[in-house]
């Protein structure tokens, strides 16, 4: 007896198609998965055992079953081959219908009851079905509407294992398949639950944070306890360009694989915010595990990674961020296997300027002396600080602007031109893979798409050699200046984009060293 049932497994975010080839044969009773299983696939030959048992169905008794998961040097993980081992062993047995199988890839975990439960990386299994251009899947109710997403597909939910063998033996004729307005959920879901428009003050901030949102600059805000840091870096991500359908649909294959993608919601379709605690470990910021997850980093793709107290991480785990930063992925290599995750990301870090946090603010009397501000400075390494384009400064808000009934500009306003200079960078870069904002220029590119006129040149060349900036900062103010220069719709970079360039660069300045 034999049965041949197509499922699906995710290795990072990519998806294969298995193959679950079920022999059963008069034996002792013997039941085994092979196929490079894990302990969660291994296990599910009780699970499938109890299942067929409790609702009604006949378990072969003193047979061998055999159930191979194909191609067997692919390493499969997960409960979703439950549902496909049981449907296997009844087909084998048949107690199902095998006519339509092999047009549909079966996923679900069963319960010790039969019922079926969500599982993890629908949505990238469901991209891998439609390209090898299998008709459908038959899924847990929980996770049609992710399988939906990709159009062209017939999603079939069930809610148990007694429901999928109805179907197979066709007593659902009139049943029909799942459906999902793509437009609709895309655009419903594009709402954030904050906005610019409740910070009081801090305009100047305001404006860097357009600018680092208009080029895809990554940026560090530096000022005392609760003057607002965290608060804007919450919002940056509503400034920012709308998500398209290609860029939602790969950030939710990333948050499907690990696990958190949200109940009832099929496509995240907002730029990600993920702040993690200054105590996370190297593995748990970009990855890591025996079978590897994805990081912070990449649950941060498309979006923002905001890192608070920049100081207080380890020394080991911000340099982990560093070729990332680069590359715009992260390869996670163990010794039975590499994985590659998407982290294209905008790093925005906050800090105070000394270990009491009050060396810039007016109002209160820091108690740091010079080296021990050295030395709480010196714990951001120069490297990572190359990758970091604007450094401003945050101050402490004033009572009259905290009590102002002034109402402060909306994110959508400030979106619009935001948008309006990504699409002259899209212009500008169009044809480069790679390549789409100021931020991602290289050396060659800042020599073609940055040059100044002689009253620039003389204005940076005064900044670099009588401020005290670092030569590291050269690279950095033309990309700003020219991002600068886009959201004013200017060919050129004039001396007062780069006026105003040097001014995000507190950080390389002397006076930090103080």
């Amino acid at each position: 007896m034999f049965s041949h049932i197509l499922s699906g497994s995710t290795l990072g975010i990519k998806a294969h198609i298995v193959e679950v080839e079920t022999h059963i044969a008069p034996s002792s009773a013997i039941f085994n998965v092979v196929g490079l299983p894990d302990n969660a696939v291994k296990e599910s030959r009780d699970r499938v055992y109890a299942a067929i048992k409790t609702t009604g169905f006949r378990f072969p008794q003193n047979s061998r079953i055999t159930v191979n998961l194909a191609p067997a040097d692919i390493r499969k993980e997960g409960s979703a081959f439950d549902l496909p081992i049981a449907i296997g062993i009844l087909a084998a047995t048949d107690q199902a219908l095998t006519d339509i199988l092999n047009k549909f890839v079966l996923l679900g975990e069963l319960a010790l009851d039969g019922t079926l439960r969500p599982i993890h990386g629908t949505l990238p299994i469901a991209v891998e079905v439609k390209k090898n251009n299998i008709r459908g899947m038959i899924v847990p109710r929980e996770n049609a509407k992710e399988a939906a997403m990709v159009e062209g597909l017939e999603v079939y939910p069930m809610d148990s294992l007694v429901e999928t063998v109805s179907f197979l033996n066709g007593e659902y004729k009139i049943l029909k398949p799942f459906h999902v307005d793509l437009k609709e959920i895309f655009s419903t879901e594009q709402r954030y639950p904050t906005d610019f428009s409740d910070v009081k003050g801090q305009e100047n901030v305001k404006r860097a944070l357009e600018v680092a949102a208009a080029g895809g600059h990554n940026i560090i805000m530096i000022g005392p306890p609760g003057s607002g840091k965290t608060m804007l870096a919450k919002r940056l991500p509503t400034i920012l360009p709308p998500l398209t359908f290609d860029e939602a649909i790969e950030t939710t294959k990333i948050h499907s694989v690990a696990g958190l993608l949200p109940p009832d919601t099929a496509l995240i379709s907002t730029r990600p915010f993920r702040s993690p605690h200054h105590t996370i470990s190297d593995s748990a910021l970009v990855g890591g595990g025996t079978i590897p997850r994805p990081g912070e980093i990449s649950l941060s793709h498309h979006g923002v990674l905001f890192l608070d107290e920049l100081p207080e991480f380890a020394r080991n785990v911000l340099e982990v961020l560093r070729q990332p930063l680069e590359d715009g992925h992260v390869t996670i290599s163990r010794s039975k296997m590499s994985i590659d995750y998407p982290a294209n990301f905008m790093m925005v870090c906050a800090m105070n300027p000394c270990p009491c946090g009050y060396f810039t603010d007016p109002m209160k009397e820091c108690t740091c002396n010079s080296l021990q501000i050295q030395k709480y400075m010196a714990k951001i390494s120069g490297p990572l600080l190359d990758r970091i384009d604007l450094h401003i400064d945050v101050p402490a808000v004033k009572y009259k602007e905290l009590a102002s009934k002034n109402a402060s500009e909306a994110s959508q306003k400030i979106r619009d031109r935001v948008v309006q200079a990504r699409e002259v960078q899209m212009k500008r870069f169009a044809g480069r893979k790679g390549m789409y904002s100021n931020a991602d220029m290289q050396s060659k590119d800042i020599q073609n798409y940055c040059k100044l006129d002689s009253a620039g040149e003389e204005l940076l060349k005064m900044a670099i050699t009588k401020l005290g900036l670092s030569a590291r900062a050269y690279d950095r103010i033309l990309k700003v200046g020219r991002t600068i220069a886009d959201l004013t719709s200017s060919p050129n970079i004039k001396p007062e984009h780069i006026s105003e360039a040097i001014q995000y660069r507190s950080l390389d300045r002397n006076l930090w060293m103080a």
